[in-house]
C-alpha cells in the first residue's frame, strides 16, 4: 500500500543534511517546503544553495518549494507556516535541521555569538513547532523530527553549541509530553559516524572537503555516515511505520556519544 503523501517543513532544508533530506523526502512524493539563509551564516560554508538544488529536483523530476528564511525571525517563519498553508491546506510534518556550530569554550565565546547560536539551534526549533503545532491539532495529529548531536551531552571547545543540542533534546522530550494526546509525535535523530558534510563541517576544517572526516569510527556498515543515512531515518519517523513513536532520541550512525567508546576495529 502506497503510504500517504504529507506536506513537511523542513528548517535548513537546502543545505548539506537538510538537503538529503528534502531531496528524500521529495523522492518519496511528499510536498516539503524547504527554507534556509542563502548569505553564509557564522563557521558554515553553506550558501547560494537554492539554484544548484532547484537543478537537482528538476534533474531527477521532482518538486519542493524553496524558500529564503531565517529561522530565528518569527516573522520569516509565519511566513513559510502561511505558504505552506496557502499552497498545499495542512502541515504534517517539521523537520528541525537548521543549525549553527562554533567552536569555542565560554572563555571564547562573546554574548552576540551565544545569542546567535542559541537563536538558531534552539528557538528556531521553537519557533517552527509553536507555529506549526496549532494546524497539526485542527487537523488530528503530526510528527515533529528535531535534528540533534552527540554534542548535546557535552563536548570540548563546543560550550555553547553542546548548550543548545542539549537543550533541543530537552524541548523534544518536553513536547512529545505536551502534545501526546493531540497525537503530536516529537522525536530527536542524532547524527554521528563522522563523514556528514554539510555547512558547518565543512566550516570546522576551512572549507577543505579533503580534511573531513579523516579518523573518524564511522559506523556499523563498515563506512562513514552520509545525508541519506539521516535523510532515511527522518522519512520513518514521519511515516505511518512509525506512528507509535514519540519522545524517542534515535542515533544514526556512531554511539560512541552515548558512553563509548567504540572499540578500535581489529588488525587483519
Amino acid at each position: 500500500m502506497t503510504a500517504p503523501r504529507k506536506t513537511v517543513l523542513v528548517s535548513g532544508g537546502t543545505f548539506g543534511i537538510g538537503r538529503a533530506i528534502t531531496l528524500g523526502l521529495a523522492r518519496r512524493g511528499h510536498m516539503v517546503v524547504a527554507f534556509g539563509l542563502e548569505a553564509p551564516q557564522v563557521s558554515s560554508t553553506a550558501q547560494n544553495a537554492i539554484p544548484s538544488l532547484r537543478e537537482e529536483l528538476d534533474r531527477e523530476g521532482l518538486s519542493a518549494e524553496l524558500m529564503e528564511a531565517d529561522v530565528s525571525q518569527s516573522r520569516d517563519v509565519a511566513r513559510v507556516v502561511e505558504h505552506a498553508m496557502t499552497r498545499f491546506g495542512r502541515i504534517d510534518g517539521v523537520v528541525n535541521n537548521a543549525a549553527i556550530g562554533p567552536l569555542g569554550t565560554v572563555l571564547d565565546t562573546d554574548e552576540a555569538l551565544f545569542d546567535r547560536i542559541i537563536a538558531v539551534n534552539l528557538k528556531g526549533p521553537y519557533l517552527t513547532s509553536r507555529a506549526a503545532i496549532p494546524h497539526m491539532i485542527a487537523q488530528g495529529g503530526g510528527s515533529i523530527v528535531n535534528i540533534g548531536s552527540g554534542a548535546g551531552w557535552g563536548k570540548p571547545n563546543m560550550a555553547v553549541y553542546s548548550a543548545s543540542k542539549g537543550g533541543v533534546v530537552a524541548l523534544s522530550a518536553a513536547m512529545a509530553y505536551d502534545f501526546f494526546h493531540q497525537r503530536i509525535r516529537v522525536n530527536t535523530v542524532i547524527p554521528g559516524g563522522g563523514g556528514i558534510v554539510s555547512g558547518m563541517s565543512l566550516g570546522r576544517v576551512g572549507g577543505d572537503a579533503a580534511r573531513f572526516g579523516k579518523g573518524a569510527q564511522g559506523t556499523a556498515a563498515g563506512r562513514v555516515a552520509a545525508g541519506d543515512d539521516i535523510a532515511n531515518v527522518v522519512a520513518f519517523l514521519l511515516s505511518p511505520e512509525a506512528e507509535t513513536l514519540s519522545g524517542t532520541v534515535i542515533d544514526v550512525g556512531c554511539f560512541a556519544q552515548q558512553g563509548g567508546p567504540i572499540p578500535p576495529k581489529p588488525a587483519l
